[in-house]
């Protein structure tokens, strides 16, 4: 193929050094976006005289024609260095000499640096569209069990009771603070960088405002050194995706310990589940595992992005080019792993009856028990070890706390009368707490509708 720089030089390009140069198969992604900026670019170049307003609107006719022939599959993109030059030269091709004059006033630089911003843009609008959904899909299900009891845990051991919804509604606000960091990325690279030239702008009289706001920026950047070479916003988007698909990892790996038959807290569906070549009895949780194991190519991809940017100088670096696999690859990992497991959530079935029997072993009224005796005027750290040793003799004896009769528990404090039984039972414990954030039906609901009040504030363009 031909290069638009050869010129200046005496030899062609190594074949494998084109090769390796090359960066098509990958921001071959981006070719709306090149578009898009491109017709901009062209109208303003029109506007202000620096072209013949004839030419910008063939070329304007022109790569609208080229989009259109690439949406419906009649133009295959291939044969170029880049997505920017392929347009370039497919334009040139079609419309002849005017086609030519489409790069004046620019340079891959500004361009390349536009393009991912713009796509940027979209694809972090389609996250959040998926984030609000997955978030929505969690308070639904919260909402079909305020009084679903189950055991909350630290250090994977049984401490207090709590409930489903309680517990899914922990995550819903995790990926609210996905949701708003993902917002935050999209205020801070929501400016214009087109017209910042190769790394100091250009001589000609171009209007920036202009196709800033044909490009739908909320402002431009304000020195073209930094534009051209800033790749802050891509590293941004990385870790956000991957601290997202952490907090689905997270949860993954919850479904898969609810699933285990050991616990029989969940039932996915068969839709999605898999399972085995040789043990006809398995139903594995296959999609919450893949899950599970794509967050690590998301986190591996953030690390690649921060040590590709540590030691550039500037202004631009071929080393950039690196930047838009590692972008792309974060961007279907999430979006690919959100909508399966909203789907896989939303059709699972959850066992009340067993959550319920678990919640009561494992003696999480222990805290309780000791809250009781501190509140008859026992000192804590005394009602603690009174506590503990109760829960001693209940575990050789195979026995719960609320199993034991009041004669037996008097035996550990004499301060014990009957209302331990209702003080320490599941119902009381979870309904009790009912201070903001806390595991009572009314602080749940209450936490439902902030988050829901919350949702509706999210901005999608």
């Amino acid at each position: 193929m031909s290069k638009i720089w050869k010129a200046r030089f005496d030899k062609d390009i190594d074949e494998l050094a084109d090769e390796f140069n090359s960066s098509l198969p990958v921001d071959k992604k981006m070719y709306g976006q090149d578009i898009l900026a491109s017709a901009a670019h062209a109208k303003m170049l029109g506007k202000c005289g620096i072209i013949p307003t004839e030419d910008a609107d063939k070329i304007i006719d022109g790569l609208n024609e080229i989009l259109e022939d690439v949406q419906k599959g009649a133009l295959i993109i291939q044969d170029a260095e880049d997505i920017h030059m392929f347009v370039e030269q497919e334009l040139t091709k079609r419309i002849g000499e005017a086609g030519k004059k489409l790069h004046t006033a620019r340079s891959r630089n500004d361009q390349v640096a536009t393009d991912l911003r713009l796509y940027a843009k979209d694809s972090i609008n389609a996250i959040k569209k998926e984030l609000v959904s997955f978030i929505q899909t969690l308070i639904d299900i919260a909402q079909k069990n305020i009084y679903t009891y189950m055991p909350g845990f630290t250090h994977m051991q049984k401490a207090q009771p709590i409930t489903l919804a309680f517990h899914l509604m922990a995550y819903a606000n995790m990926f609210f603070r996905d949701l708003k960091k993902f917002n935050n990325a999209y205020d801070i690279l929501d400016e214009c960088p087109l017209g910042s030239g190769a790394l100091s702008g250009t001589t000609y009289p171009i209007d920036r405002e202009f196709t800033a706001k044909e490009l739908g920026f909320s402002r431009l950047t304000l020195n073209a050194m930094d534009a051209v070479s800033d790749r802050d916003f891509v590293a941004d988007f990385i870790y956000n995706t991957a601290l997202t698909m952490i907090h689905l990892s997270k949860l993954a790996e919850e479904v898969i310990t609810w699933a285990s038959d050991e616990y029989r807290f969940i039932e996915l569906s068969d839709s999605f589940s898999t399972g085995s070549s040789i043990m006809p009895q398995k139903k594995n949780p296959d999609m919450a595992e893949l899950t599970r194991g794509k967050s690590a190519r998301a986190l591996g991809n953030l690390t690649s992005i921060l040590a590709v940017l540590k030691a550039l100088p500037l202004a631009y670096n071929k080393d950039l080019q690196e930047d838009k696999e590692l972008f792309f690859s974060n961007e279907e990992i999430l979006l690919k792993s959100i909508k399966i497991f909203n789907k896989m959530l939303s059709t699972a079935t959850f066992n009340k009856e067993r959550m319920l029997k678990s919640a009561k072993r494992g003696h999480s009224n222990a805290t309780d028990f000791a809250d009781y005796l501190t509140k008859k005027g026992v000192p804590f750290r005394e009602a603690y070890q009174i506590t503990g040793k109760l829960v001693n003799h209940c575990i050789k004896q195979d026995t719960t706390i609320e199993e034991m009769p009041l004669s037996e528990l008097k035996k550990f404090s004499i301060l014990v009368e009957e209302d331990i039984y209702q003080k320490i039972s599941i119902n009381t414990l979870v309904e009790q707490r009912k201070f903001k954030g806390g595991t009572s039906p009314e602080a749940v609901e209450s936490s439902i509708k902030i988050l829901k009040e919350h949702l509706k504030l999210i901005k999608i363009d």
